[in-house]
């Protein structure tokens, strides 16, 4: 059995973090999890302590040790591809050709796009706090959001009642997002609601809760 050790970043921020977090949940397999805080500036800063775990020199990193080999994956989307392809009893990828298709681009889409969505509704997960004056471009990918989360849950989200029935690759990545519209307080309808309750519910985004409320309470972020 592989040994699993996923670097991340503080849980009130990271959201890049929790992506691959939900998915390595997911799997059921044991992992061990390794914190590095953020936006630490004194020596050593945040990104030479993550050095000696990544290339990149940013978090999640995925650290895999089997038996004849050591891994180390960076980068949210490549960890949760390489988590689906190396547990395919997880269903992360889903079993129809479409809905797989489908299920990547959402993936993708939310990997590359959407910054002002980042910029002006940053991830507190911990934390309730008033929605800013948004500007056009995020009231844009709000809406772009929200269209694609109730087009993908009248689609598939029957079977299951996550984006693509079963839980996938495209909850992973949508899953700080629903931290976002939560901390926010933004409007949502009824199906996407129901998406929401559904995420926050799961075991793994209340443990990363519990470890960003920690963190709070303990002014590390």
């Amino acid at each position: 059995m592989a040994r699993y050790t996923l670097v991340i970043g503080t849980r009130n921020w990271s959201s890049w973090s929790l992506r691959p977090y939900m998915a390595l949940r997911h799997t059921g397999q044991p992992f061990e999890t390794a914190l590095v805080r953020l936006r630490v500036k004194e020596s050593p800063t945040t990104r030479e302590t993550i050095l000696p775990h990544s290339p990149s020199g940013k978090v999640p990193v995925l650290k895999i040790e089997d038996a004849d080999e050591t891994m180390t994956v960076w980068d949210s989307l490549a960890i949760i591809e390489t988590l689906a392809e190396r547990h395919p009893e997880a269903g992360l990828l889903p079993a129809d050709a479409r809905a797989r298709a489908m299920a990547r681009s959402y993936a993708a889409e939310m990997h590359s796009g959407f910054p002002d969505v980042r910029d002006q509704l940053g991830m507190e997960f911990a934390r309730s706090l008033p929605m800013p004056e948004l500007r056009d471009a995020t009231k844009e990918q709000v809406a772009r959001i929200l269209e694609a989360w109730t087009r993908a849950l009248e689609n598939y989200g029957l079977d299951g009642g996550f984006l693509f029935g079963r839980f996938s690759i495209a909850d992973c990545m949508y899953a700080p997002v629903v931290s976002r519209f939560t901390t926010y307080g933004i409007a949502v309808p009824d199906i996407v609601k129901g998406y929401m309750d559904r995420i926050w519910a799961l075991p793994a985004m209340q443990e990363w809760k519990r470890g960003a409320e920690e963190e709070v309470a303990a002014g590390l972020s």
